[in-house]
């Protein structure tokens, strides 16, 4: 293991795969702490559990990775879900219940949480926590903030959560290239230290500065695509604070986080690669309840 740690707060889901009748664990927060296991990096997860048989696998498998879950909340009500089926290797999903009782419970964060998370290399949220108002608490403990738009965001959205991060990442692929500039130029403008705009088979960019930096997809046979952009988010992350000095993340000298972000592309697009060939985000299906 390496010496630093790493921490998602957010969401937490079963995947129901409908058509094998099994599902697997997921949510963005948490993918980020498995991949972050499988990457040789120690991490906690801090999010909301219902009071159902799907909360309690998500935290056996939480347990079986060794991820700490200490500062967790628990609810009575339905845990998180969705519905997805498989065309082609590629996952479409069919619903869900928006987070359960994720969406209902505010999140009330304390002081011993902010100290709690000061112990964090990074902390890695996404627009599926229903966090956007606690994210200036989250400011508050001095640790970088990155944050997932995935595919959903507009201008109001922008500026409501970049004053607050650090890092963005946005998908991208539905966009024209003059678009994907445009709207991480917003993302930047707005607060985020760095924007990263991944665009599917056709790669990934990164802002920072004035500086654009590209990375070509690493080509796989894709059994599924799920955790796709999760884990190059994680690979990306735990490179780039790895190859940073005091493995803390350094935005002081530009010319070396430029080769450091250009590595941690490299490395989100060859583990990216590497979770297409698993089923669900990160394996541990067990059949559907």
């Amino acid at each position: 293991m390496n010496s630093f740690k790493v921490i998602g707060i957010g969401d937490n889901v079963v995947d129901k795969y409908v058509h094998q009748g099994m599902m697997y664990p997921g949510g963005n927060a948490l993918n980020f702490c498995a991949y972050a296991t499988m990457r040789g990096v120690a991490s906690a997860y801090l999010g909301k559990f219902g009071s159902d048989e799907v909360a309690r696998y998500i935290r056996q498998v939480i347990d079986e990775l060794g991820i700490d879950r200490s500062a967790c909340r628990s609810f009575e009500g339905e845990n998180g879900y969705a519905r997805v089926t498989l065309e082609e290797g590629d996952r479409v999903f069919l619903g869900s219940n928006k987070g359960g009782i994720a969406k209902e419970q505010p999140w009330n964060f304390t002081e011993p949480d902010l100290e709690y998370m000061k112990q964090f290399a990074v902390i890695h949220t996404s627009l599926n926590s229903y966090i956007e108002q606690d994210l200036p608490v989250l400011r508050k403990s001095g640790v970088p903030v990155s944050y997932d738009f995935s595919v959903r965001w507009n201008d109001d959205y922008l500026q409501q959560v970049c004053p607050y991060i650090d890092i963005a990442f946005l998908s991208c692929s539905h966009l024209t290239a003059e678009e994907r500039e445009r709207e991480m130029r917003k993302a930047q403008n707005l607060g985020a230290r760095i924007v990263v705009g991944t665009v599917g088979e056709d790669g990934s960019y990164a802002l920072l500065g004035n500086h654009w930096l590209y990375q070509s997809a690493v080509t796989t046979d894709a059994i599924d695509t799920m955790g796709a952009g999760d884990s190059y988010i994680t690979a990306f992350l735990v490179e780039l604070i790895m190859n940073s000095p005091e493995q803390r993340i350094d935005f002081s000298r530009e010319d070396a986080l430029l080769e450091r972000i250009q590595a941690s592309m490299s490395k989100g697009a060859e583990f990216a690669a590497e979770i297409c060939r698993v089923n669900g985000a990160f394996g541990f299906g067990t059949p559907l309840v």
